[in-house]
């Protein structure tokens, strides 16, 4: 039997994820085998396991820190929103619904013996597991159905940090706040407090812990703080759109660099897709969400979508055309390929249902179906793109996930792959693909000289 910690938070975004993977990591160097788990995820950025089941990015990124394989157990619910008000119910790696927040809030205890049932498995073959909270356990609406956080430290029986974010302020009233709304039982499940992204001499924080001891007091509660973290630019993989990766607004194209924007759509999946190129010092990538910002781009791209039809339309709305898009470096990605076509249709209401006609610039069309494919792809790329063509016959890996089957197809292929759909199409100077993943091919992203990107300006 596995030995097992929970790491909650006091807020979103708070370092849950990223002191999961520091603790993956030190207790793998302590000679342990370690699994993260996380019940419950809400993620737009997701992977495909060798078994071709889905699960969230942070559970993978962990189990990469834990240098295990990623086991779609680790996040056996993975909630993948399609508008305000609904998600795409992941169950067990395999698309299980599409749920209303009122549906899946109502139906929630039943998924129970799913969760248990993916823990068990990782108790039998790990060491430790390190388990991963969502938002907040104070989420006093929330807790009679809660199998996420304390409602999940109760089943398995784990003791817990409780995770806060120094830098947006506030940290004493969110720890004491969080605590105080706890019921006695999860009080006394917390075992430390950890402060996370400190900037400057952690002693000026020693009176602060002391009249947090104080006030805990007066509530019957004590709980020491067992750590500050400094703040650090750690490049991991973010779960969701709370992600300061999207925010460029104040982003610089740069003459003597690669300038790469990224078409912002309202429902923007797996920009995790990105990171890599974010890393390179010949690059500047920047979010848009007009034609306008596109102007001195030598390469855009359209990402995946997880409500492809919406964002096609708002991508219309906001004046993104075939005319200011034809003569532009342009690679599509999953729903942003699906969108490059000629016409979208939706009959079996997979997403919102109806058609929409794409934009044209690839000569295919895509009709959605429930089943949706998921697998990992390794092949041989090529028909590139001039701005790109050096990389012919470049071997790349990756994996797709995506609801559509391409028809009436007449354009060049992307890849050597026997399925012709696999790869995607490339016409000219525009590339769509399924691949997710192709940016982390060193080969495939050490792109072209700049010049060559500049010559069709």
């Amino acid at each position: 039997m596995a030995k097992v910690i929970m790491v909650q938070g006091t807020m979103s975004n708070s370092g849950k994820s990223f002191l999961v993977a520091g603790l993956c990591r030190m207790f793998k160097r302590m000679g342990f085998k370690v699994a993260p788990f996380k019940s419950q995820n809400m993620a737009l950025n997701s992977f495909i396991t060798k078994d071709g089941l889905e699960m969230g990015r942070a559970q993978v990124m962990q189990a990469e820190a834990a240098k295990v394989a990623p086991d779609a157990c680790m996040n056996p619910i993975l909630l993948k929103p399609t508008s305000n008000t609904g998600s795409q119910v992941i169950l067990n790696g395999k698309v299980y619904a599409n749920m209303s927040a009122g549906d899946y809030y109502a139906n929630k205890k039943s998924f129970i013996p799913y969760v248990l049932d993916a823990y068990k498995k990782l108790d039998s073959e790990y060491d430790i597991i390190v388990i991963e909270g969502a938002g907040s356990p104070a989420e006093i609406n929330l807790n009679e159905n809660d199998i996420v956080n304390m409602g999940l430290a109760k089943l398995v029986d784990a003791p817990v940090l409780l995770v806060a974010d120094i830098d947006r302020g506030g940290v004493f009233a969110s720890v004491f706040g969080t605590v105080a709304l706890l019921d006695n039982e999860s009080q006394k499940r917390i075992k430390g407090i950890v402060i996370n992204k400190f900037r400057g001499d952690k002693t000026l924080l020693t009176p602060g812990f002391d009249m947090l001891k104080e006030h805990f007091a007066k509530i019957d509660v004590k709980i020491p703080v067992v750590g500050v973290i400094p703040m650090t630019k750690i490049d991991i993989d973010d779960e969701d759109s709370l992600s300061s990766r999207l925010d460029t607004a104040s982003t610089e194209f740069s003459n003597d660099k690669i300038n790469v924007a990224v078409i912002r759509l309202p429902h923007i999946s797996n920009f995790t897709d990105f990171n890599p190129l974010e890393r390179r010092s010949e690059i500047v990538l920047k979010y848009i969400t007009s034609p306008n910002e596109m102007k001195d781009a030598d390469l855009v791209i359209l990402p995946g979508s997880k409500n492809t039809l919406y964002d096609l339309r708002w991508l219309k709305d906001k004046g993104f055309n075939q005319g200011n898009l034809t003569n532009k470096n342009l690679i599509g990605i999953c729903g942003g390929f699906q969108m490059l076509g000629n016409n979208l249709t939706d009959e079996a209401g997979v997403e919102e249902g109806g058609s929409e006609a794409g934009l044209k610039l690839l000569n295919f069309s895509t009709v959605f179906a429930k089943q949706k494919t998921t697998r990992q792809t390794k092949t041989k790329i090529m028909n590139l793109p001039d701005f790109i063509d050096n990389l012919s016959d470049t071997a790349i890996t990756g994996y797709e996930i995506h609801m559509g089957s391409t028809i009436d197809a007449d354009e060049k292929y992307f890849t050597t792959s026997d399925i012709s759909e696999n790869g995607g199409f490339v016409n000219k100077n525009i590339l769509g693909t399924y691949i997710h993943g192709i940016f982390e091919n060193d080969n495939f992203v050490r792109l072209s000289d700049k010049r060559t990107y500049q010559k069709d300006r």
